[in-house]
């Protein structure tokens, strides 16, 4: 008799503060789909007290392990995988927040649509205790795949709200890059493009925190430099969708319109960029310049 769950919850936690890490269980242990396991993995273990933490909620659905000396981030996350017996793999990190049907959501969606292999969902983001406006991701798979190529600095599906067919990541080979540690979450998905589908729903699935008090210099100027080299490499391992993104990016360029004021509301000069023409018009409608230019 198979007793696996069907959602096995993936969490690496590091030194993280006991506010944030008690908010994001809370969260988890509240879902309305309540067949899951789910794994907490211990990579600070000389932090006795985030165990204490973890231990109080007393839910037979926890399982938590220490690692047996500091891993970092991207070997826990591949240990987590190996250590799953869920079919589908709910990524949980340490300081977010899941709305409470996230897991009942992604699981049906799913389960209804085998071709897909991740789906994630909306982010809403919290900063300084104070939620953002919702920020609205690609809903569809060519879509999300010209994001992954293309967009620097954001990951599609957003990572800590996303849920992975585990068949996918076993039938592919596919794991975490240390190499690309500590944006191992979006070169996952970049190596999964050509191995399944991705699909974010239309519905809010996450709420992500901003806090930064677990993250060195060092890895704050590794996520700004890693990005870039990524998206290079992406590029060239997938130009369809370069080319593409190209090609959407020169129609928004065409129907720019920049305007100066003069003392901040007289106009002055107006640019349009329109179907590959620069116009320039003085006083908002005496045209001075018009040339041709190319992308």
């Amino acid at each position: 008799m198979n007793n696996a769950p069907k959602i096995s919850v993936l969490t690496p936690i590091y030194n993280t503060q006991p506010k944030h890490l008690r908010a994001m269980m809370e969260s988890i242990l509240s879902q309305t789909f309540t067949d899951f396991e789910f794994i907490i993995l211990n990579d600070s273990p000389d932090n006795t007290e985030l165990e204490l933490i973890v231990k109080s909620y007393n839910d037979d659905r926890i399982k938590y392990i220490v690692n047996s000396h500091n891993m970092g981030i991207t070997k826990s996350r591949n240990k987590l995988i190996d250590l799953a017996q869920g079919e589908y793999l709910a990524i949980a990190d340490h300081d977010d927040i899941s709305t409470p049907r996230r897991f009942e959501m992604e699981a049906m969606f799913l389960d209804a649509n085998p071709h897909i292999g991740a789906v994630g969902g909306n982010v809403i983001e919290i900063k300084n205790n104070i939620e953002q406006s919702i920020k609205k991701r690609p809903i569809h798979d060519h879509d999300i795949k010209i994001s992954l190529i293309n967009d620097k600095y954001v990951c599609n599906p957003v990572h800590s709200g996303c849920m992975i067919r585990k068949s996918v990541l076993m039938n592919s080979g596919v794991r975490y890059d240390e190499n690309w540690s500590p944006c191992e979450d979006r070169k996952l998905f970049i190596d999964l493009i050509p191995h399944t589908c991705f699909h974010n729903l239309k519905q809010v699935v996450l709420k992500y925190i901003w806090t930064g008090e677990n993250t060195t210099l060092r890895q704050w100027q590794k996520m700004y430099d890693l990005p870039p080299q990524i998206v290079i490499n992406a590029r060239k391992q997938y130009p369809m969708y370069y080319e593409e993104w190209k090609s959407i990016h020169s129609k928004e360029i065409h129907n720019q319109i920049t305007k100066i004021k003069l003392m901040g509301f007289i106009p002055f000069i107006k640019i349009k960029h329109s179907h590959g023409q620069k116009k320039v018009y003085l006083f908002d409608f005496i045209q001075v310049l018009r040339y041709k230019y190319t992308q």
